[in-house]
């Protein structure tokens, strides 16, 4: 029975080496494998950097073709425009000229008009303003935020065209 336990010691111990060999190669093929798949990642984290670096580029082209696009229509169009105005009447080259001020005109006396209404209607209903709280609420509502804003965005408009017109 020993003898029968030893021969298969034996057996076993000669195939021990083979068999640390085998669980060497399998650890170092896993570590192979895990190395593989982190430099796989890694190129393809670079090819996706350099695909997106390459879309932006390729986007800003776009943007800068667009601009120049968009800059040659408005050449164009101002071209056309003098072309018209060459052979265009007095009257037609004089009136283009007041379109956007006569709408400015309007739009101001348009303010003014509603502003003198409001105030006018308060100061013939003089039971709406009993203390400053409701002065102030009523200032609100004639002079608000939104109509001040677009009245400095008209005269800011006119005013600072002027200065750059100098320049």
């Amino acid at each position: 029975m020993l003898s029968l336990f030893s021969t298969l010691g034996g057996l076993l111990l000669s195939g021990l080496p083979k068999l640390l060999e085998f669980l060497q190669n399998r650890s170092d093929q896993k570590h192979e494998l895990a190395l593989a798949k982190v430099q796989t990642e890694r190129e393809l984290q670079l090819a996706a950097a350099g695909f997106a670096a390459q879309a932006k580029i390729e986007e800003i082209r776009t943007e800068q073709v667009q601009m120049q696009t968009d800059a040659q229509k408005v050449t164009a169009a101002l071209d056309h425009d003098k072309e018209i105005i060459k052979n265009a009447s007095r009257w037609l080259v004089n009136y283009i000229g007041t379109v956007r001020p006569t709408i400015t005109y309007i739009f101001v006396l348009e303010l003014v008009a509603i502003n003198a209404f409001l105030a006018a209607y308060l100061w013939q209903h003089p039971n709406l303003i009993q203390n400053l709280d409701d002065v102030l609420r009523y200032t609100n509502i004639i002079f608000s935020e939104d109509e001040m804003a677009l009245l400095s965005g008209i005269i800011s408009y006119w005013m600072g065209s002027r200065s750059w017109s100098k320049k």
